[in-house]
C-alpha cells in the first residue's frame, strides 16, 4: 500500500528548517533539563477525565482533543481538522517550526500519542512523547503548576501534509485485501470479538474483517503509564503483523489506534498509518460495510 501522489500545495511547501529532532519518547528527566528553555513547548493532551487538569507541568498548555484540535464538523470524534485549522491552532499554541514538542497527558499513555501522529502527519518532527506523563513526572518529583498558564506567543508553524499517514475508509478497504499490508484494531479483544458492547450503542459490535487485535494494553506496561521496552514492543508487533511490511492502525474513534502507530514507530517502522474515524466511521450500520464477530 504506497504513499498516494503529492499534491501541487504539498510541492510548494517550503521544505521545514534542518533542526535535530528529540528522540520520540522522553522520561521525565529529559524534561526536567531542558524545561523552561524558549524553543520547548510542552503540552496536555489530556482527554475525558483528564482534560483540562488542574496540575499540569509548569508552563504547559492544553492540547485540547476534545475541543479545538478535532473537527466538530465532522460526525466523528475525534477527527484530524483541516490543514489550515490545525496549523492556526498549533500556532496559537506558540508552536514554532523550530519548536521541541513535548506532549503528555493524565493517564500515563493515553492520548499524548494521538497528539504526536497528529503533529507528524503533518509534517512536524520534532515532538516527543512524555513515558508515564502526569503521573511518571509526579512520582520523580517534578513540580506541578495550577496557574494558569502564561499567553503564547504567536508561532510560526507550517503544516506540511502527509497522507501516506492518514487513511480513510477507502484506504482501509484496500488494506483489508492487501497480502503486504496488516490492519491493527487497538481495542479490547471483547470489543474485537464483539463479546463487548461498543461504547457508542449506535456502532455494531465485531471488526474489520481481516484485521488483526491488539490491544493497546498489551504494548504497555501493567499500570498503562509506560511503554514495555523496545524488545518486547518489536515482538509483539512482529507477531501480529506476521511480517508484513505496511501497517494501517484502528480502534474505536482513532486515538488508541495511535499507541499502536507510534510503538511502531519506536521499532523502526517507517510509516505507520491510522484510520481517523476507526469504527465509529466502519462499524455505523448505515455504512453497508461488512463486520466480522469473534476471532
Amino acid at each position: 500500500m504506497g504513499p498516494p501522489p503529492r499534491r501541487g500545495a504539498e510541492r510548494a511547501t517550503r521544505e521545514p528548517p534542518a533542526v535535530t529532532a528529540p528522540p520520540p519518547l522522553i522520561d521525565p528527566s529529559w524534561l526536567a533539563a531542558r524545561l523552561g528553555r524558549p524553543d520547548l513547548v510542552v503540552l496536555d493532551a489530556g482527554i475525558g477525565a483528564h482534560r483540562h487538569a488542574p496540575a499540569r507541568i509548569p508552563g504547559a498548555r492544553a492540547f485540547d482533543l476534545d475541543g479545538a484540535l478535532s473537527d466538530h464538523a465532522s460526525p466523528l470524534p475525534h477527527t484530524l481538522p483541516a490543514p489550515a485549522d490545525l496549523q492556526r491552532e498549533l500556532r496559537a499554541l506558540g508552536v514554532d517550526d523550530r519548536s521541541t514538542v513535548v506532549l503528555y497527558d493524565g493517564a500515563g499513555i493515553y492520548s499524548a500519542p494521538r497528539a504526536w501522529w497528529m503533529l507528524r502527519a503533518m509534517g512536524f518532527d520534532r515532538a516527543a512523547v512524555l513515558d508515564g506523563g502526569l503521573p511518571a513526572w509526579q512520582a520523580a518529583g517534578h513540580p506541578v503548576s495550577t496557574d494558569p498558564p502564561a499567553p503564547a506567543p504567536a508561532g510560526d508553524f507550517t503544516a506540511r501534509p502527509r497522507p501516506a499517514l492518514l487513511a480513510d475508509r477507502d484506504a482501509v478497504a484496500a488494506a483489508l485485501t492487501d497480502p503486504a499490508t496488516a490492519v491493527l484494531d487497538a481495542r479490547s479483544r471483547a470489543r474485537f470479538t464483539g463479546t463487548a458492547p461498543e461504547p457508542r450503542p449506535h456502532l455494531r459490535p465485531g471488526h474489520l474483517p481481516g484485521s488483526t487485535s491488539l490491544p493497546f494494553t498489551e504494548l504497555l506496561t501493567p499500570d498503562g503509564r509506560h511503554y514495555l521496552p523496545l524488545p518486547a514492543l518489536r515482538a509483539r508487533l512482529t507477531a501480529a503483523t506476521a511480517g508484513r511490511p505496511h501497517l494501517v492502525t484502528t480502534c474505536g474513534s482513532g486515538v488508541t489506534a495511535c499507541i499502536l502507530a507510534f510503538a511502531a514507530h519506536l521499532t523502526g517502522h517507517p510509516a505507520p498509518a491510522v484510520y481517523d474515524g476507526s469504527w465509529s466511521d466502519w462499524g455505523r450500520p448505515e455504512t453497508g460495510l461488512p463486520a466480522a464477530t469473534g476471532d
